[in-house]
Order: structure tokens, then sequence, then C-alpha cells
């Protein structure tokens, strides 16, 4: 194990954002930058959007290092949920107040009612899909190595587990038994992992 993983790392960073290291930004952006910008863009589906969401997060940890709480997990796990939050207000601020077209409360305002509601409904649903598709890509980027491999080669490269086994120079049998586990991390996720493409690689929010 690294000498600074967490919750070492963890600890030791938020101390040195405490004391306003500029370095220490730079080293916390080095290593969540990644994860940040695509968790973003898995659920906003827009370059620019994930961009603003990217430095809204980091500006907000610069800010407010003390807001992290080690009991609450890792602060890799804070990020993403750092990250959710922004992503799921972005999301939620490009829907069209159900207002816009009928301030008065008229007429039209009242038949537009139903299309608010339907609106609403589809908007709520993106949020939860595309939630469940970021907690998938965390969950495949956390897991360990082998089962990462595994389900790279079955639901990317579409490899069937004999194909699998041996592209991983390990047996059928073993084969079998990451893709089960990785599966089975996955479907904590509450989305399916096979859905056009495979998982290739978050939480409560705070």
């Amino acid at each position: 194990m690294a000498k600074d993983t967490p919750p070492r790392w963890d600890r030791r960073m938020q101390q040195r954002l405490a004391r306003g290291e500029a370095a220490a930004l730079g080293e916390f952006y080095d290593r969540f930058a990644s994860l940040v910008h695509s968790q973003a863009h898995r659920m906003l589906d827009d370059e620019s959007a994930a961009d603003l969401v990217t430095r809204e997060v980091f500006g907000y940890v610069w800010e407010n290092p003390d807001a992290y709480d080690p009991k609450q997990g890792s602060m890799r796990s804070w990020v993403v949920r750092l990250t959710h939050r922004q992503s799921v207000r972005r999301l939620r601020a490009a829907e069209p107040s159900p207002f816009a077209r009928g301030e008065d409360g008229g007429e039209e305002g009242e038949q537009d009612g139903g299309e608010d509601t339907a609106a609403r409904q589809e908007l709520e649903e993106r949020v939860r899909r595309a939630t469940a598709a970021a907690r998938a890509d965390y969950i495949v980027a956390s897991m360990p190595a082998p089962l990462r491999a595994a389900l790279e080669l079955a639901y990317i490269q579409r490899r069937d587990y004999r194909q699998t086994a041996t592209d991983l120079g390990v047996t059928e049998d073993e084969a079998r038994r990451r893709l089960r586990l990785g599966l089975q991390l996955l479907s904590t996720a509450n989305t399916r992992p096979l859905e056009g493409s495979a998982p290739p690689g978050y939480g409560r929010t705070p």
C-alpha cells in the first residue's frame, strides 16, 4: 500500500488546503480532476457544463476545506458527492420555469399544467438515470483492477468469458468469478450495467 493513501493522505490534504497552500490545490486537482469532469459529463452530456461544474467543485473545495468530514468517507467520495450535487443543480436549472409561459396564472398557464407536470417528471427521471450512471462509473473506477479489467473486456470489447480468460491469463472459472463479483458491485448502482455499451468507470449529496 502506498505510504500516503487515505485516510492519512486525506487528513494531510485537508490540513494543507485549510492553510491555503496553492500547491495542495494543484495536487488535489491532479488527483481528482478527471473523475470530476467525467462524472459531470456523464450526468450533463455537455462538455461546457462539465467544465463549469469542475471549476465549481474545485472552487468549493478551495474555499471550504473544513466542509470535508472524514467520518463520512474518503475525500474521493466527498468530491464525488459534490460533483453530483452541482450536476443535479445544473440539470434542474436548465429546465424552463413552469411559469415562463403564463406568469399571470391565467387560462394558458392552466392548460400547460399537464405539460409542466410531465416535464418535471421527465427531468426527475433524467436526474435519476444520470445519478445511477454516475454511480456505476464511480463503482467501476473504484473496484479492484482485476474486476475492472474483466468488465472492460467483457462489456466494452465484447469478449465472452473464454476470451476474457485468455486475455487476462486466468482460468475460465476465475474469469467468471471476476465478472460475477464485478456485476454484483455494479448492481448497487441501481442501474443495468449493460445498456448499449459497457460500464467503463458517487453517492449521497452532502
